[in-house]
């Protein structure tokens, strides 16, 4: 593995349970010594994420290993995303999940920090303010969010639309905006808030995961109405994911920026925490681990288009 430079950072999508695979890989790289005797918290001076990344990077900022934070996850996510009525017929409801268990096991890790008591990590994340209509950036040094709860922070970030319901009332996932990917976040953060010189700079960006490209799913003109709402949403996410790896490429050229992601064989939904699912999750965060270790990055996103199928123009 490339060596890190003096100021390392980390920015993690947003995924859901997909995030299981980060945490994973994580705890991967302190099992293989990759940065030594430290583990990730020790390692990063900066990290952020959205969503589901929220929820590790604020793990990080507070002090937990990978090793722990994927404790967590394979923990939480059977329980968050358990199967009943409510999240069969969403569509009849206002969300899928209620966000008590997330909530709980957040705050039995959690409990009690504000962001201005995280003194040896910096942290960033995203959430949407409903009520302003702004994209936030929740963040330490930030006295508007001083006083901010880090659970209540991770909450926000985590509110995804019809999965859970808006925190407070009026803070949902800042993934909606353009963050879901908040690896140009994590660069402006650094170098420009922060100062830190992108020649001394280290971004480390995660992905949770690129789903496979199939024809046949893919015939537009087959769609039936709620059918556009996934496919919208997923091409949104992705191009806007791509997007920012062309920025921080394009603007922070002389930052060691290494982009990460895996390519699934099957679509993973982000809240599929069966155990089948789980244990692929796991598979996935060696093979993201062993890519990271390998300096293995992302040249489908780097290039900024993704591979046409054979045949296709």
């Amino acid at each position: 593995m490339k060596k890190l430079r003096k100021h390392a950072v980390i920015a993690i999508d947003g995924g859901g349970i997909r995030g299981t695979m980060i945490a994973r890989a994580l705890a991967a790289l302190e099992e293989n010594k990759a940065f030594g005797d430290k583990t990730c918290d020790e390692v990063f001076e900066l990290s952020a994420g959205t969503s589901t990344g929220s929820i590790i990077s604020a793990g990080l900022a507070a002090g937990m290993s990978g090793g722990k934070i994927y404790r967590l996850y394979t923990d939480l996510g059977p329980r968050v995303f358990a199967k009943t009525l409510r999240s069969f017929f969403w569509f009849l409801c206002s969300y899928r999940y209620p966000p008590d268990d997330l909530e709980q096991s957040l705050r039995d890790h959690l409990d009690g920090l504000t962001l201005k008591d995280l003194k040896t990590t910096d942290l960033v994340m995203t959430a949407f303010d409903l009520v302003e209509n702004r994209t936030l950036f929740v963040k330490t040094g930030k006295k508007e969010y001083d006083n901010w709860e880090l659970v209540k922070a991770v909450m926000s970030s985590c509110a995804v639309p019809t999965y859970f319901p808006p925190a407070e009332g009026r803070y949902i996932d800042g993934g909606v905006g353009s963050y879901a990917n908040p690896c140009y976040l994590a660069a402006y953060e650094a170098c420009i808030v922060k100062k830190w010189k992108p020649a001394e700079t280290t971004l480390i960006s995660l992905g949770t995961g690129r789903d496979p490209y199939d024809m046949k799913a893919h015939r537009a003109d087959r769609y039936n109405p709620l059918q556009w709402v996934d496919a919208v949403f997923g091409v949104f996410l992705q191009s806007a994911a791509d997007q920012q790896v062309r920025l921080v490429k394009t603007f922070f050229e002389k930052l060691d920026f290494r982009r990460f992601q895996v390519d699934f064989k099957k679509a993973i939904p982000m809240d599929d925490a069966s155990p089948a699912a789980m244990q692929e999750l796991k598979d996935y965060g060696d093979v993201l681990a062993s890519k990271i270790m390998k300096d293995e990055t992302d040249k489908q996103a780097e290039e900024g288009a993704y591979k046409l199928p054979r045949g296709m123009k």
